[in-house]
């Protein structure tokens, strides 16, 4: 799951590297706004990621009390 969230990330960080120096900024601003948007994306995915198997753990849990009761 890890990797996947990593590749995504990597994805968008080099999207928006090709995006925002196709719009003549400086190299430096590119590389920050692209890092910036690495790192919330990254951020979001795992937070998200976290949430549902939190969910799906929790669904489980309730499922089995359920069951032997």
């Amino acid at each position: 799951m890890n990797k996947i969230i990593l590749n995504i990330g990597l994805l968008l960080f080099f999207l928006s590297v090709i995006i925002f120096s196709q719009q003549g900024m400086l190299v430096q601003d590119v590389l920050l706004k692209s890092f910036i948007i690495f790192f919330v994306a990254t951020l979001m995915l795992t937070i998200l990621a976290l949430s549902f198997i939190k969910a799906i753990n929790k669904a489980s849990i309730e499922k089995q009390k359920n069951f032997y009761s």
